[in-house]
């Protein structure tokens, strides 16, 4: 079976409506600490994230990054603090519990099935939305082959959305990098986050990887109208595209605000931007 259908738009969101006002709190992250031993990861941080914005998560290497967005996603618990997202509040999450909440996430080394095509790899997105039971699915047929259906139809229309038609049948273990980290953020749009967490989405690649793969991110914003927390290294990616900035340093908060206010933040410029003071 080949069903493609022609991009006529973002997916429909299946997720119930929040109730949360594009601008008011998504996700509220109170004064985690986080340690590994006697290592500690994450001091104190507090921070939030808006419904609808860019949220860049920035600092130098070991700074806490991405433990921060493993607390957020569930996979890592925090020894100390709280967790807010869509107004429940938590200690500890499965990873697999908060993609059914409206969580995903991309990774900083790309982590996609290299032996399967592109089409299947997004697909593997739509399983938290599959619900036929087990036996139906291993016949393909009745109830199984038009939920199949269903959510293909959903992702050819990812698939579209991210001008990669010409490799949806590719096995993606013979991609160029930058397509496969497009390709990775397929997956993650295939399960419709409210939240999407991407981890130096721009890693690794040439300028006009970075281009399209800023353009992208923008669309997905505007568009698709999803949250994003972003953590990435290149600050003229952060200055363009964020509309507020969370700065770590050795696992605490130096820094929050505008990309303009980051910028002129003392303590954020000797840590890490290196400008020189006048």
């Amino acid at each position: 079976m080949n069903v493609h259908v022609a991009r006529s738009g973002p997916a429909k969101r299946l997720r119930a409506d929040d109730g949360i006002a594009k601008g008011e709190q998504l996700l509220v992250v109170d004064n985690i600490s986080l340690a590994f031993g006697g290592v500690k990861a994450i001091t104190d941080i507090s921070f939030d994230i808006a419904k609808g914005e860019i949220r860049a998560i920035i600092g130098p290497n070991g700074a806490g990054k991405t433990s921060m967005l493993n607390v957020i996603n569930g996979f890592y618990h925090p020894q100390q603090g709280t967790i807010t997202f869509r107004g429940q509040t938590r200690r500890r999450m499965r990873p697999h519990e908060a993609v059914a909440q409206g969580i995903a996430r991309t990774f900083q080394n790309v982590a996609l099935f290299h032996g399967m095509t592109t089409l299947d790899n997004i697909m593997t997105g739509r399983s938290v939305f599959m619900h036929q039971p087990l036996w139906w699915q291993a016949i393909w047929s009745g109830p199984a082959l038009e939920e199949e259906i269903e959510h293909r139809e959903a992702v050819e229309e990812i698939i579209d959305f991210l001008e990669i038609e010409h490799i949806r049948k590719t096995p993606v273990g013979s991609l160029p990098y930058g397509l496969q980290k497009r390709v990775e953020l397929g997956r993650a749009l295939a399960a419709e986050p409210a939240l999407l967490l991407l981890d130096e989405p721009m890693a690794g690649m040439n300028l006009e990887e970075k281009e399209d793969m800023s353009r992208f991110i923008l669309d997905v914003n505007q568009q698709y109208g999803t949250t994003i927390a972003l953590i990435e290294h290149d600050m003229g990616v952060v200055m363009d595209l964020s509309d507020r900035v969370v700065v770590l340093d050795y696992g605490c908060k130096i820094g929050d605000g505008t990309p303009d206010e980051v910028r002129a933040n003392q303590d954020v410029i000797d840590a890490y931007l290196g400008v020189p003071r006048d």
